[in-house]
């Protein structure tokens, strides 16, 4: 009886902060974490992610700085040149530019920038612009589960290294797994809605003038400072890798670091950050006030609140977990794509689930090839079509052809988002099956 109570305590926590919205998520899971506490269960710091949370919080401030000095815009501004060569076929090209903005950066939030230029050229190309938008979303999902500097990636390295498979080799996999899943979830996409033309919705708002028309190229100036602010970001992604490799057991260049991977990482970005302010010159104030910077630290407070959540419960009832699920995760290993993929929409963030299932999934005795492969599943949130960035397509595309169905779950995203992680996870059992 009380296990019943703990769990509803849970999921109350994560429907109130997804009825809360924005932040409210973890505001709402600390909440669920005093409740846990008072019916018995150990609450410990422990539960914490504190090098998630620091890794979030430093990789934010390096972008951060980077868009105050005009380098997302100069970002923005060659996705757009790129896009605007292939205007037939944005559906395909328009989630290639989200997957490596995040894979650049770490960080989804990079999508909102795109996403009026990828309305734009899809209009142009007389294509539907949900199905472009719907891959460019997901796409930025995926992409954090492939980041040399996401937090969730830089966990799930922390949990399996211990069992043999290197930082590297964790890239090595969900990269190309990851990017190779972009393509055919594409060609699916192309297929889903009705053409432009046949669309009633988007053929009323036309003849209402709610449809604006194409600005066309943008006649942008890059600001002094935006180039070299990317080259330094982009230097200390490059520099974090080598560091990664050159302290890596399998190469072994530097023994006994002083500098830990993880608190690397940290310091090189925030040394980054202060590079771009001192040789771009912008104001340092000025960057607490991007747009960047409040989205990152709002997930910080996301990720502290929901995985102290659910680590605190599955830690509490880690024995009846695995004597529960232990057999059928060995017998039948794909159900922890599935598990996972549930859990992500409920938990709002990859790190977030990461830290709350797979050390248990690990503990159960399921071998690093499963869990490297079905790393890609935590990125399912876009199930509930509550994620800012989906929302944010919604708005922004004019045309009315990205809409959410009367029943919550029939949007455009669905689809292609499921179709994504489960291409992504298959590859990652096959190119794992080599290299793990």
């Amino acid at each position: 009886m009380l296990l019943i109570l703990q769990i509803l305590i849970v999921l109350g926590a994560i429907i109130l902060g997804a009825r809360i919205g924005s932040i409210g998520i973890g505001l709402a899971g600390g909440f669920g974490v005093l409740l846990l506490g008072l019916t018995g269960i150990p609450v410990t710091r422990e539960d914490i992610p504190f090098d998630v949370i620091g890794i979030i919080m430093t990789v934010i401030a390096a972008i951060s700085a980077m868009q105050r000095a005009g380098g997302m815009d100069y970002l923005v501004h060659v996705a757009e040149r790129f896009l605007r060569k292939n205007p037939k076929q944005i559906t395909f090209w328009a989630p290639v530019v989200t997957y490596l903005m995040t894979l650049f950066a770490g960080t989804g939030h990079t999508a909102f920038s795109t996403m009026p230029v990828i309305v734009e050229v899809a209009k142009e190309g007389n294509v539907r612009p949900s199905r472009p938008l719907s891959v460019a979303v997901v796409a930025s999902q995926i992409a954090i589960t492939a980041s040399p500097i996401s937090a969730a990636v830089v966990l799930m390295a922390s949990l399996v290294e211990p069992m043999g498979v290197s930082y590297l080799t964790l890239l090595a996999v969900v990269i190309p797994s990851t990017f190779l899943a972009i393509f055919p979830t594409a060609i699916i996409a192309n297929h889903l809605g009705k053409d432009l033309e046949d669309d009633p919705v988007y053929q009323d708002r036309l003849a209402k003038g709610l449809v604006a028309p194409s600005k066309g190229t943008s006649n942008y100036v890059p600001t002094r400072g935006a180039k070299a602010s990317v080259w330094i970001f982009l230097a200390s992604i490059i520099l974090v890798m080598l560091y990664a490799t050159a302290i890596s057991e399998q190469l072994g260049l530097i023994t006994d670091p002083t500098l830990p991977r993880n608190e690397a990482i940290m310091t090189i970005m925030l040394t980054a950050a202060t590079v771009i302010v001192l040789i771009t010159k912008i104001p340092a104030d000025e960057i607490l006030k991007t747009q960047v910077f409040r989205s990152g630290m709002s997930a910080c407070v996301c990720v502290l609140g929901v995985a102290w959540l659910g680590t605190t419960i599955i830690n509490a009832h880690i024995k009846e977990i695995q004597d529960l699920a232990g057999e059928v995760l060995q017998s039948s290993p794909w159900m922890l794509a599935v598990v996972l993929f549930f859990a992500a929409a409920l938990l709002y963030s990859q790190a977030a689930t990461t830290r709350a299932l797979m050390p248990a999934a690990l503990a159960m005795g399921v071998s690093p090839l499963t869990a490297v492969a079905s790393f890609a599943a935590v990125s399912a949130l876009f199930i509930l079509p509550t994620y800012p960035t989906l929302l944010a397509a919604v708005e922004m595309d004019d045309t009315g052809s990205t809409r959410i169905g009367k029943y919550v779950f029939n949007h455009p995203f669905l689809i292609p988002g499921t179709v994504n992680i489960a291409i992504a996870v298959a590859l990652g059992f096959l190119i794992g099956g080599v290299l793990i």
